[in-house]
């Protein structure tokens, strides 16, 4: 009897052990346990679209931010669908993502994705271009009115003795769109010997940037600058121009992206306002992993801006 009771106190002794290690277990495999500093984590990256150098190097930079910190990175394109931007949001939703970081097609169509994350208790944080509605934690972006003015008081500077100008807008509701042209107007509409003679939205695609140009130089000729409000427009609005055999235009693109750079470097464009999109993305997901630790972040953090131009 004695050995009976002895072998079952080693038995429930076991168990217990066993138990004990399963529950350790259980608990270090949990969100932010571990080791590793994001382990369990998972961010969710909707981005208006990845047909565009600009946002594929903001993709790049929060990859790289969620790989040193060890967190799972999902990234949606919305492909300039605001529609399919929201369904994408919803879908992060659905999954379970931690925090959500959103580069909004249109600032006021993806409001009420926001809300339905608010609901769900997902913190949103914008990234490059503003939302209109729902509550947003933190807002990453270069300030697009200064890069605007950036690049109006490079044209007054080129355009002593004035000339006419073309704007090239991008999305039609997108903050990014809205503030660029801001700032280069509240600059522009100041000289008084410099006038916009067309303003029309190629909607941020160099496709588009070249057919819009085309068109505006159906019916203007006398054209000595073009202000396009991303690179991709300004170097299709550059092939246009080249067409025509007008080479002397003043060309101002804005973000920097390789292509553009290279253009100034070549002198076939003049300028570009450089924006960081990597660092967008890095400070990104850094700025994520600390509201998902409850620590507090700044409304707005900003990326600075500067202007590169040619010779």
């Amino acid at each position: 009897m004695k050995k009976l009771l002895s072998m079952l106190s080693l038995l429930l002794l076991i168990t217990g052990v066993l138990v004990g290690c399963s529950l350790e277990s259980s608990t270090t495999s949990g969100k932010n346990a571990g080791s590793k500093k994001g382990d369990g984590m998972k961010i969710g990256l909707s981005i208006s679209t990845l047909n565009n150098p600009f946002f594929v190097s903001l993709k790049e930079g929060a990859e790289k931010a969620a790989k040193e910190a060890n967190v799972s990175l999902t990234v949606v394109d919305a492909q300039n669908d605001s529609a399919k931007q929201i369904n994408d949001i919803e879908d992060l939703i659905q999954q379970g993502v931690d925090v959500i970081l959103l580069n909004p097609t249109d600032s006021s169509a993806v409001s009420s994705a926001i809300e339905s994350a608010n609901k769900a208790n997902i913190p949103v944080i914008t990234v490059d271009r503003s939302a209109e509605g729902g509550k947003v934690v933190s807002h990453i972006a270069s300030d697009n009115v200064a890069g605007g003015k950036m690049a109006g008081e490079f044209l007054v500077e080129r355009l002593k003795d004035g000339g006419n100008v073309v704007e090239l807008e991008g999305i039609p509701g997108s903050s990014a769109a809205r503030e660029r042209g801001e700032g280069f107007h509240q600059v522009i509409d100041k000289a008084t010997n410099i006038k916009v003679i067309a303003k029309q939205a190629a909607d941020f695609d160099r496709a588009k940037g070249l057919s819009v140009m085309e068109n505006i130089l159906q019916s203007h000729k006398d054209i000595k600058a073009v202000f396009a409000h991303n690179d991709e427009m300004a170097l299709g609005a550059l092939q246009a121009l080249e067409a025509h055999g007008m080479k002397d235009v003043i060309v101002v693109g804005f973000d920097a992206t390789e292509d553009a750079v290279k253009a100034v470097k070549e002198g076939k464009m003049a300028a570009t306002v450089a924006q960081k999109p990597e660092l967008i993305g890095e400070n990104a997901v850094k700025t994520a992993l600390k509201v998902s630790k409850g620590e507090k972040v700044e409304s707005f953090i900003p990326v600075p801006l500067e202007l590169v131009k040619g010779n």
